[in-house]
């Protein structure tokens, strides 16, 4: 039983700019770790841009214009341009420790549990005297 949601405060904003696009995103925590999963196919590593301030984490990128000029298009599902999405992230989480890798064009954020936040056991002490 979970009896505290480190998301509880996540706002997922989807923000995008010009062309409307949308990052597809996965969530999961493992072993007091979150991972978040970004397509992102068709980018370019060096272009994504991934900041944290205020406890939002923000995913900018920037997928270019093909050149196609004189083609007749019949479906365009990929939008180009800049696109952001940002992430409220709750007090529980370690935002100073936040990982990110892009491979095959996924992005992972890792986003650990603060230590003092993960649940861990008290110990109860007994107030009686000791009997002799």
């Amino acid at each position: 039983m979970r009896l505290f949601d480190p998301f509880a405060e996540f706002d997922r904003l989807a923000l995008a700019t010009r062309s409307g696009g949308f990052m597809p995103m996965d969530l999961y925590e493992l072993d007091g770790t979150y991972f978040l999963k970004f397509d992102l196919a068709g980018i370019d590593p060096d272009t994504i841009d991934l900041t944290v301030e205020n406890q939002t984490l923000t995913v900018t990128v920037d997928r270019p214009t093909e050149d196609t000029e004189g083609a007749n298009w019949l479906v365009r599902e990929r939008p180009a341009g800049k696109h952001s999405r940002q992430l409220r992230l709750g007090p529980s989480l370690d935002s100073a420790n936040i990982d990110a890798a892009y491979d095959q064009g996924v992005l992972t954020v890792t986003i650990p549990v603060r230590e003092e936040a993960k649940p861990h056991r008290v110990s109860v002490k007994s107030l009686q005297p000791a009997l002799n």
